[in-house]
């Protein structure tokens, strides 16, 4: 770590002194030792420009958060997935170890080295958006108003009661990798073959990744803080812990936070085959993902939205609000590395999930459950299992599972569906099983819950998303307990 200047005063005039900050980790706390370099040694009177020395080092426990107004809770969940709208059939279906990736009809994909994903079928909007916006909207923000609304139903905060609430605290922070890429292709398609008059004047605004923050606070009313963050597949997860930020700041009483994307259509399949990134198993589509197994070949595209309520527990407990889980902490990093390949060694994202747990307030020896990231990518797999067990020495309690093995990676919503799928966990006590586990890697020693579903009793849960560029993103929850 580069040195740190200081100045002191004596009797021969000004004399440049130095320091180094050594840092060691302790059950994911950072303890700061500071370190003399050379002689002299400090002078009693001497002042570090923003530096403070200390004496000694006083290890103590993490701490959990134990301000009501600062305490995050869950309140509400809402989503739009391969498998319908509803939450409990959703987590069912993933018990049950169904996989929901089918051949793409959506458009012609007959000519694509890849022909299938985790594509949306039968989805409505009824009863939440009116026919003459519906028609008008991309998936991407139908999703969002749809999984939004939901959420704002489960955590009771329907239009009635939200009027009767002051809406300036109360905000939204959806994200998405790729916004309304439909939109956007159709918008291109219109310029180069008909010229700009015959674009949509909704071009813009359809395309753009804010809109679905945007759309729902139009639709609901909602004035608090309200944006979007777009770091790829680790967008929802960067929506959550900036969402709690907000509230733990006194800017937010309740935040509706999570992602949403629609990008499986001829723009986005093509773009991820050029990457190569997705699986080509066109022949056997719902075996293509398969996280950990020494035969995946890429990661299955898929969508959908998945949209968390976050409120202060001292609201909550006001409104008497139903509490699912307990949002503990969270952290972001970046690889600093490659546009789209990890670092081999997990570095960002072990200290990203010791951030993490810093933040939360908890130790290493306290999680014993995982929701990986784990896309079925030769190198992304391995990198992450690299990380966890950097951070947690011994792994035999440890369950880690991995959802896209079911629903194929959502992109910017993939944290957000993960994240509903932890709590169920919580609230369960099962897992849902990382399916299509045939011949596991051997470096592989964590209990990937394989093809079977297994009862577990969650103390503490980390959530994992990371997305092309480097982004890294963790988000903890564990059960609520007053």
């Amino acid at each position: 770590m580069a040195g740190i200047g200081c100045v002191s005063s004596s009797s021969s005039g000004l004399k440049l002194k130095q320091s180094k900050e050594s840092m060691f980790q302790y059950n994911g706390l950072k303890a700061v030792e500071t370190l003399q370099v050379g002689p002299p040694k400090f002078h009693a009177k001497a002042k570090c420009r923003g530096v403070k020395t200390m004496a000694s080092q006083t290890i103590s426990s993490p701490k959990r958060e134990t301000d009501p107004k600062k305490r995050i809770v869950i309140t509400g969940m809402g989503l739009v997935s391969v498998f319908g709208n509803d939450i409990d059939t959703f987590y069912n279906k993933l018990l049950d170890g169904v996989s929901g990736i089918t051949p793409i009809d959506r458009f012609d994909a007959s000519e694509y080295s890849v022909r299938f994903g985790g594509q949306i079928r039968d989805f409505t909007s009824k009863g939440y958006i009116d026919g003459k916006n519906d028609r008008r909207l991309d998936d991407c923000w139908r999703y969002c108003l749809v999984a939004g609304r939901r959420a704002l139903d489960d955590a009771s905060l329907g239009k009635e009661v939200l009027d009767t609430m002051d809406k300036t605290r109360i905000g939204v922070l959806v994200g998405s990798g790729m916004g309304g890429i439909t939109s956007f292709s159709n918008g291109v398609e219109a310029l180069i073959q008909k010229g700009y008059k015959k674009m949509s004047p909704f071009f813009i605004p359809y395309s753009i990744t804010n809109m679905g923050s945007a759309l729902l606070a139009i639709d609901t009313g909602l004035m608090g803080p309200n944006y979007s963050i777009s770091t790829a597949c680790a967008t929802a997860n960067y929506c959550f812990s900036s969402a709690a930020n907000h509230i733990r700041r006194g800017d937010a009483d309740i935040m509706v936070a999570g992602g949403t994307e629609a990008a499986v259509t001829a723009t986005g399949v093509g773009g991820f085959i050029a990457c190569r990134a997705l699986s080509q198993r066109n022949d056997e589509p719902q075996k293509a993902s398969r996280p950990w197994d020494k035969n995946r070949d890429g990661f299955v595209i898929g969508e959908g939205a998945g949209v968390l309520i976050m409120e202060s527990l001292e609201h909550a407990m006001k409104r008497g609000a139903n509490i699912v889980a307990e949002y503990l902490g969270g952290a972001t990093t970046c690889d600093a590395h490659h546009m789209t390949d990890p670092r081999s060694d997990g570095l960002g994202v072990s200290s990203c999930i010791l951030k993490s747990l810093e933040d939360a307030g908890v130790s290493p020896e306290e999680v014993n459950y995982v929701n990986a990231h784990a896309t079925s990518t030769l190198a992304g797999d391995l990198a992450e299992v690299n990380a966890i067990k950097k951070v947690f020495k011994n792994t035999s309690e440890i369950k880690m599972n991995g959802t896209k093995s079911m629903i194929g990676h959502g992109l910017g919503a993939a944290g957000g569906l993960e994240a509903i799928a932890t709590i169920k966990a919580i609230n369960t006590g099962w897992l849902h099983p990382t399916i299509n586990q045939y011949d596991l890697e051997t470096d592989v020693d964590i209990d990937t819950v394989p093809n079977v579903k297994k009862q577990h009793e969650i103390n503490v849960a980390i959530s994992n998303s990371f997305g092309f560029g480097g982004h890294n993103s963790v988000v903890v929850f564990a059960p609520f307990k007053p």
